[in-house]
């Protein structure tokens, strides 16, 4: 049976299914092309608009094949994404969130009418099943959930016709486009091969932000990313919430998320800048063909290469609180006290010992990933042995805290994926470029009407 097939982005705000990639996955293209394509559709270069069509005009509701898509199921689906995302947009913003959610449900009306003529049923359980799981990521019951929705201006209807539309393409797609598909020994070994020859290549993940500028915008366009970046560094809004509502590259909808990508993957300016970039670091405003890009470099790896902020850790945590209204020289000479105590541990049979003589905390995690360990701490833990210490750290408000090594698994090399595996991913591949031909001939064929 085929794996899950993948669903539009602006769905993902509440399903999310996770998934592994091929190395070799391709890039869609995050900027703009400056010359004008051949569109076949013999459109003269000079041309004159006759009337004229008002931008601040916003149809919100259609009729999709006799299927009607009222305001309230728009307001109820945004409300749904906003709160989900804790999302806070200004007018222009949520217009445009309007506009793709509007986009969103004829798609999926599109695909419910076009599952039932196939004789695809989603049964009432199996919804209940989905919606029990997203209440459940959401760390709520599903009565809590329901009570937030209604609290965030959604509903529970417009949730659950959401996850039909998903589960009804999903099984229309396995059953008339899935059963199809066949990979063969070949083409599997072809990947086998290419990936064995990418070993040790250096793949980044990264996020974009993508400003368009033409000549005349050059200076306003670059002081409107300096101040977008401004806004994430100091944390007034998220990289994934401006990226949501300002970025014009391809991967808006789903944060900016380019997920792995190799250098000659990126316009050549990106490409360097990931290259000199630590994780976590974010880089910009980076001058890239057609505008510019804020860059956000969540990882990076080699391929099939072992990576040592993958070994996995069992550390001991020793941590006091300071007590509130502490001065700063109170504080102070509280971490001078922790500091040269932590000194004195040898092993990990001594931090009880320890602990106890400064009234501190002890708390065990026997599997700890570097990489999982906030960025500060990664390489300061990376070059510690089996009962050594970090230098204390912690906040005013936090307290004080160190980090004993207590034992150490180190990484093994990437072994190439299994024919099936690759085999899998290859098969899910082509269901989802058949699924975006079927949904783009049921738009083509589709009456809608916008009122």
């Amino acid at each position: 049976m085929k794996s899950f097939v993948k669903s539009r982005p602006m769905r993902v705000a509440l399903l999310v299914a996770a998934g592994t990639g091929l190395a070799t996955a391709a890039l869609a293209q995050t900027v703009q092309d400056q010359s004008v394509p051949d569109t076949g559709l013999n459109i003269p270069k000079n041309l004159q608009i006759f009337g004229k069509r008002d931008p601040n005009v916003r149809k919100a509701t259609a009729i999709v094949n006799d299927t009607v898509i009222t305001g309230t199921d728009v307001d109820h689906r945004v409300n749904l994404i906003l709160a989900a995302n804790t999302l806070k947009l200004n007018e222009q913003e949520l217009a445009t969130l309007r506009l793709q959610v509007l986009s969103s449900l004829i798609d999926e009306t599109l695909e419910l009418q076009e599952a039932k003529a196939g004789d695809i049923k989603v049964a009432a359980d199996e919804i209940d099943q989905r919606i029990a799981l997203i209440a459940k990521n959401f760390n709520k019951s599903v009565p809590e959930f329901r009570s937030f929705l209604r609290a965030s201006g959604s509903s529970e209807r417009s949730l659950r016709r959401q996850v039909e539309a998903e589960l009804a393409w999903n099984r229309y797609l396995r059953r008339r486009i899935g059963a199809t598909i066949n990979v063969g020994d070949a083409e599997v070994k072809s990947i086998l091969k290419r990936l064995e020859a990418q070993k040790g290549q250096t793949e980044f993940h990264v996020k974009e932000i993508y400003l368009r500028a033409n000549p005349e915008q050059q200076s306003q366009v670059f002081a409107e990313t300096r101040a977008l970046m401004d806004e994430i560094q100091k944390g007034k809004r998220s990289f994934e919430d401006i990226a949501l509502a300002r970025s014009e590259a391809t991967t808006r909808a789903v944060g900016g998320d380019l997920g792995w990508v190799k250098a000659d993957q990126l316009p050549e300016s990106l490409a360097q800048a990931s290259v000199e970039m630590n994780v976590n670091q974010l880089a910009g405003p980076i001058e890239v063909p057609g505008g510019f890009s804020i860059l956000y470099l969540v990882d990076k790896r080699k391929v099939l290469t072992a990576d040592a902020r993958d070994a996995v850790l069992s550390l001991r945590q020793v941590s006091i609180a300071f007590p509130k209204g502490i001065t700063e020289a109170e504080a102070s000479q509280r971490v001078s006290t922790f500091a040269s105590a932590i000194k004195t541990i040898r092993g990990c049979g001594e931090v009880q010992k320890v602990a106890a003589t400064l009234q501190a905390e002890v708390v065990d995690n026997d599997a700890v990933k570097i990489r999982d360990l906030p960025p500060q701490l990664q390489d300061m833990i990376s070059g510690l042995s089996v009962g050594e210490a970090t230098p204390p750290f912690g906040s005013p408000t936090d307290g004080v805290r160190t980090l004993v090594v207590c034992g150490r698994t180190d990484a093994q090399a990437g072994d190439l994926p299994g024919m099936e595996a690759v085999r899998n991913q290859m098969e899910q591949h082509a269901i989802n470029l058949r699924a975006d031909h079927k949904l783009r001939d049921l738009r083509r064929d589709a009456i809608i009407e916008y009122r």
